[in-house]
């Protein structure tokens, strides 16, 4: 059997090793991203929605004054308007954080 084959000056030994130290990173990536929350209000704060970089909301607010019970439609819309907002920049958040860890590469699985 060969002693490790030659790619660029790396020997398979370093290879792995980059790949487990870069597991590592993506893993504390993830971490990080899963305990940073991000806030997102509609109807002028009226609604209020945290959400975490791994897409669970961990708040929801409602100012007494948004309900009215003649304008249940309303409300609901500001709470749908809050929630996708906080997600997509939850998402967004986490995205950016794996992106200066991957470099701009899109590894699917990942966020």
């Amino acid at each position: 059997m060969a002693k490790g084959f030659n790619m660029g000056g790396m020997n398979r030994n370093q290879m792995m090793a980059q790949a487990r130290k870069m597991q590592e990173q993506l893993l504390a990536a993830q971490q990080k991203a899963s305990e940073t929350e991000v806030t997102a209000s509609a109807g002028g704060g009226s609604v209020k929605v945290t959400a975490t970089g791994d897409m669970r909301i961990t708040s929801l607010t409602i100012d007494p004054e948004a309900v009215d019970p003649e304008d249940v439609e309303m409300l609901q819309d500001m709470v749908l308007a809050a929630v996708n907002d906080a997600l997509s920049s939850a998402e967004q958040m986490a995205s950016q954080q794996m992106s200066a860890l991957t470099g701009g590469l899109n590894i699917p699985g990942l966020f």
